[in-house]
């Protein structure tokens, strides 16, 4: 069994989420041109701070423009541009996700990044998100500043994303165990040829759910209980959410983005996700299959797949979202932030014990 204290990816415990093959880096990142980058902030003086920025940076050729579509599951949160996104199916701007009291913030330092690259003549509703880290930030000290949103731009890159307290992910709470940033990817046969779907999620929902968490069918939350590990909340706060970002290579159009993005739901049902009253559950599809320049001035050919083709797509959608929620809890480390209060890490030890107790659990090596 692993240590409690050796936090690794759902994978490398010998659970397998779903049937169908990932990326070579199993996140978003597999999806080529995708680049994601965090700022994390940790720190006790002058206040606490246990909160930051992701980006996610959808491609860098013709200003970053791509076919986008939005589903809301439950809309107790924000998710800036979508308004345009939904009238013209376009994804104009890399995407922050960070604290609630900060997305206009990190709204306003997108349109600053955009006009020292590209020029004053740029027309620029940019995509920030958030989910509330307020149990373990002190969120009323706003500590993210620009020149935070600006290094996790220049960090972006390619490859391995780092996960659990990182980036917008650094507070937050997942079924009262410790949440955060988590992201994985599929590779989809359709009878058009294979297409990557990867997704990235700010994993900060289930307040005071435990005992809707289920691992691969499992119901873990049950099995680990507060009798074995506590829970955070004596009185529970009000809000909960979980922003999930897609990303697929296949040549979609708006509508299809929109289609895809719905299907994020189904994984987080899996997972035990059920859209509480005030749960931000906001899910963004882009697709870079098309090139799109910025300010076309003719026709474009673009190309779409039949709508018959799209159920590997939407099975790749579900199992990479249920699956990035996992690696976001299983790399979450145990944090103390605010007051005091204190929020447990899943125990990677328990989980491979209840696994094996189910049946579910694999060989490693």
């Amino acid at each position: 069994m692993t240590s409690s204290t050796e936090r690794k990816r759902i994978r490398e415990l010998g659970i397998t989420i779903g049937v169908m093959p990932t990326g070579p880096y199993n996140a978003i990142t597999d999806v080529r041109g995708v680049r994601v980058g965090h700022t994390t902030l940790i720190y006790d003086e002058p206040r606490v701070a246990r909160t930051g920025v992701t980006v996610v940076v959808p491609r860098d050729k013709d200003g970053w423009q791509c076919f986008a579509g939005y589903h809301s599951f439950n809309g107790c949160g924000e998710m800036t541009g979508m308004a345009w996104v939904e009238e013209s199916g376009l994804l104009t701007s890399p995407i922050i996700l960070t604290n609630t009291h900060q997305v206009g913030l990190a709204r306003d330092a997108l349109v600053k990044y955009a006009l020292a690259r590209y020029g004053r003549n740029t027309f620029y509703l940019p995509v920030a998100t958030e989910t509330w880290d307020g149990w373990l930030n002190d969120a009323d000290a706003f500590h993210v500043t620009e020149e935070h949103v600006f290094a996790a731009l220049d960090a972006a890159a390619s490859g391995p994303v780092a996960e659990g307290n990182v980036g917008g992910g650094t507070g937050m709470i997942c079924h009262d165990f410790k949440g955060g940033i988590g992201t994985a990817s599929r590779v989809a046969a359709t009878p058009a040829g294979s297409y990557t779907v990867g997704v990235l999620v700010q994993a900060n929902y289930g307040y005071s759910a435990r005992h809707l968490l289920r691992v691969d069918g499992v119901p873990v939350g049950r099995e680990i209980g507060p009798d074995k590990v506590p829970t955070p909340f004596g009185q529970p706060p009000a809000g909960s959410s979980i922003i999930v970002i897609l990303a697929t290579d296949a040549p979609l159009l708006p509508v299809q983005c929109r289609r895809l993005a719905q299907r994020a739901t189904v994984g987080l049902a899996r997972n035990g996700c059920i859209g509480h009253n005030t749960s931000g559950d906001l899910f963004l599809a882009f697709a870079t299959g098309n090139p799109l320049p910025a300010w076309p001035d003719e026709p474009l050919a673009v190309q779409m797949l039949p709508h018959q083709h799209l159920n590997p797509l939407f099975e790749a959608a579900a199992e990479a979202a249920e699956e990035a929620v996992l690696n976001a809890l299983t790399m979450a480390e145990t944090m103390t932030g605010r007051e005091g209060r204190t929020v447990h890490a899943l125990p990677l030890d328990e989980l491979q014990r209840v696994m094996a107790h189910y049946g579910r659990l694999k060989a490693i090596g």
